[in-house]
């Protein structure tokens, strides 16, 4: 290429830094316990009794929590079956989507050299909790046994 020396072109595409490492260490840890943690629930399947503890909430009163059946959408979700991820555990789904959001948000501010300040103000924590309170509730009346997991 006529005019173009390889300083000039190197100069485009910035190299990876220590500093950079460093400021990606945390979230790619992070991502690699998730998918870690992915993986098992993906490969010992909870719909195998003996697994997994069962929920105690459910095990004392016959209530489901919000959590109840996140292990099976989970292995559904890892398994690419996104409609038995959502019946198991619809909450579950939104928060894996929430995570992935959240952590890609991490990943561009941490390489860009920006603290990740993604702060939930105190309307945005009693709504989110008002949501899983209404959720554990629908899911546990009668006309909301399509979210039983």
């Amino acid at each position: 290429m006529r005019g173009v020396n390889a300083d000039s072109h190197s100069a485009a595409v910035p190299p990876v830094t220590a500093s950079l490492r460093g400021r990606l260490a945390v979230p790619v840890s992070v991502l690699g316990a998730v998918v870690g943690a992915f993986a098992y629930v993906g490969t010992v399947d909870p719909n195998q009794p003996g697994h997994y503890p069962v929920c105690p909430l459910y095990r004392l009163t016959g209530l489901y929590c919000p959590g109840c059946g996140g292990l099976r959408s989970a292995h559904a979700f890892v398994h690419g079956d996104l409609l038995a991820a959502l019946r198991d555990n619809a909450a579950g789904v939104l928060a894996y989507l929430a995570f992935a959001v959240l952590w890609t948000v991490w990943v561009v501010r941490a390489a860009r050299g920006r603290p990740a300040r993604i702060e939930l103000r105190p309307v945005g924590m009693w709504s989110l909790g008002a949501l899983l309170l209404v959720f554990t509730v629908v899911r546990n009346l009668p006309f909301g046994g399509w979210l039983h997991p």
